[in-house]
């Protein structure tokens, strides 16, 4: 139904099967079986019908556009799946048709659903991403003495190896990762509150079978035993109106689509016609202008800087929507569902197409070796400063240094004043790069 024409970044990710309509409603469908499971290993429901509800459970017994259509008359698409669900239960055992959903809401199921979601798009993003820093340290341990110019404010500034701008990278996506493997460490809880966050409905049926049972222990196991059922985690408190887990998650998925499209804006960036000291992988028909037949566009970098500019946005509705009235809210807990989705499918795409362009990134040392040089001995004129300050003091240092850098022709040879002509020399004047690129490396080995 939606072919990712318009965001082709996503477009045959990995993640794009979690995140269909029919895998939400599949996440949904789980929530309702696993809940009937738990409830019958806690003795509130039949085991027989617990193992009817969860073979019924399947997305592809349900007309998806037919629940998008009645999904308007309760506001959610759980209301009419309960229904559809309850109707297939009962054509199999009505018995078991009393037990769909009991005592609970719909927030729970679709809370719960997407938390399922999450935890099953992640899995491949934090594959994506191990990917794409094994790519990235290579890079980094390759180039750990290749020259270049870093650049500040568009403009060269002093030399440093590119093994540092990818160890940087590296971090970055190693931050990203760390944020995400955290929350798939019990970071994505289930959601049971019942109507009103007190758990009321299902334990009015526990009374039913035990009238002296106690609420609390009841709600508790129900809680610990339903998470248990989905691998999920237990939360202190229905989470109805105190959306944490799902400012967590949009945090972590903005961190990971900024990692990502640092890396690909720096990537355009030095894959300019000028600079040339980086390109995507070649391959056929790639990159190609509808206009300009010379033309290999960076498209990898181009899709992940899209999603990069795109998800701060959406994230920013799903911060939005924590502030959320009384124990349930109207309208806030309806519009974060789209902009979730949205945005797990955009760093899906983007994690997928970083690992491709990580890994086919060609590297042109002999050209960041020829544009520094363009600069002449400019690059290390902070340097001589540096050298000049014991006999001619700071202030003076930099207005020797600095005289000579803006005089026509730019030849800081004037300022040396017989110090030794070796201090114009890029490869020296690295200060610790090298060993920060180390640093990155050691931290790398030890993420894992």
């Amino acid at each position: 139904m939606d072919s990712a024409l318009l965001s082709p970044v996503r477009a045959g990710a990995p993640t794009e099967g979690a995140l269909s309509d029919a895998a939400w409603v599949q996440a949904m469908l789980d929530a309702e079986a696993a809940l009937a499971r738990a409830q019958a290993r806690l003795g509130t429901v039949p085991e027989g019908a617990a193992r009817t509800i969860s073979a019924c459970a399947r997305a592809d017994r349900f007309d998806l556009a037919a629940l998008a259509e009645r999904a308007r008359e309760a506001a959610n698409p759980v209301v009419a799946l309960v229904e559809e669900l309850t109707a297939v239960v009962a054509a199999e055992d009505p018995r078991a048709a009393e037990y769909v959903h009991r005592g609970s809401t719909s927030q729970d199921i679709l809370d719960t659903g997407a938390m399922l979601v999450a935890r099953r798009t992640l899995e491949p993003v934090v594959a994506d991403l191990d990917r794409t820093a094994a790519a990235l340290a290579g890079h980094a341990e390759r180039h750990r003495g290749t020259v270049m110019a870093a650049r500040t404010l568009g403009q060269h500034a002093v030399p440093t190896v590119f093994g540092l701008r990818a160890a940087g990278w590296l971090t970055g996506v190693l931050d990203a990762r760390r944020r995400i493997a955290a929350l798939l460490d019990g970071g994505l809880p289930v959601q049971l509150g019942g109507a009103a966050g007190t758990l009321a409905g299902y334990v009015e049926y526990l009374r039913l079978e035990s009238p002296a049972a106690d609420p609390g222990a009841y709600a508790e196991r129900l809680t610990q035993t339903f998470a248990a059922e989905l691998g999920l985690a237990v939360p202190v408190l229905p989470w109805h109106t105190l959306r944490t887990p799902l400012g967590d998650l949009a945090a972590a998925l903005a961190g990971t689509a900024g990692a990502l499209g640092k890396f690909a804006l720096d990537v355009q960036t030095l894959a300019r016609t000028e600079l040339a000291e980086v390109a995507e992988p070649a391959v056929a028909g790639r990159g190609r202008s509808s206009a300009m037949p010379q033309k290999r566009n960076p498209v990898l970098a181009t899709l992940i800087r899209s999603v990069s500019l795109q998800v701060p946005s959406l994230v920013a509705v799903l911060y939005q929507c924590a502030v959320a009235e009384d124990e349930r809210p109207a309208g806030a807990w309806h519009a974060e569902w789209q902009p979730l989705r949205e945005t797990l499918r955009l760093v899906g795409g983007a994690a997928h197409t970083a690992a491709e362009l990580a890994e086919g990134l060609v590297v042109d040392a002999a050209r960041m070796r020829e544009n520094l040089a363009h600069s002449g001995s400019l690059p290390v004129a902070e340097r001589l400063a540096a050298a000049l300050t014991p006999a001619l003091g700071r202030a003076g240092a930099q207005s020797a240094v600095r005289e000579a850098a803006l005089a026509p022709g730019a030849d800081l040879t004037t300022a040396l004043h017989g110090l030794d002509p070796r201090l114009l020399e890029p490869e020296g004047y690295l200060g610790a790069a090298p060993a920060l690129v180390d640093r990155a490396l050691r931290h790398y080995r030890h993420s894992y």
